[in-house]
């Protein structure tokens, strides 16, 4: 098992900048695969960008591609959302998931994943 807290949300103007931080505590790191999903006001839960647990594979969603970016330092237990060029639509609650299914390759799905963090709140203001 293990235990993900998100940091690094708050409020932007557009344009900024925000880099997210998943910790992880537990079953050693480098056993999962990670995804960042955000769940905007009365919208489902999507996936942002996921990483395997290598971090040799990544994957990012076309809205935010050329912005964001995801890595991981196993040796830190701890993956990382950069996020550049912040608009309005980003706005909404992050969350950091981990799954230990296929950990070789990466997960784009919610049902995939087995843990999830409490989230982290981004507003972009206009």
């Amino acid at each position: 098992q293990v235990h993900l807290v998100e940091s690094g949300g708050g409020l932007v103007q557009a344009g900024g900048s925000l880099r997210l931080s998943c910790a992880a505590s537990g079953r050693p790191f480098s056993s999962y695969a990670i995804g960042w999903f955000r769940q905007a006001p009365e919208k489902e839960r999507v996936v942002i960008a996921a990483i395997n647990w290598s971090g040799s594979s990544t994957y990012v969603a076309d809205s935010v591609k050329g912005r964001f970016t995801i890595s991981r330092d196993n040796a830190k237990n701890m993956v990382y959302l950069q996020m550049d060029s912040l608009g309005p639509e980003d706005t909404g609650v992050y969350y950091c998931a981990a799954t230990h299914r296929t950990i070789s390759i990466i997960h784009r799905v919610p049902y995939d994943y087995d843990y999830w963090g409490q989230g982290t709140q981004v507003t972009v203001s206009s």
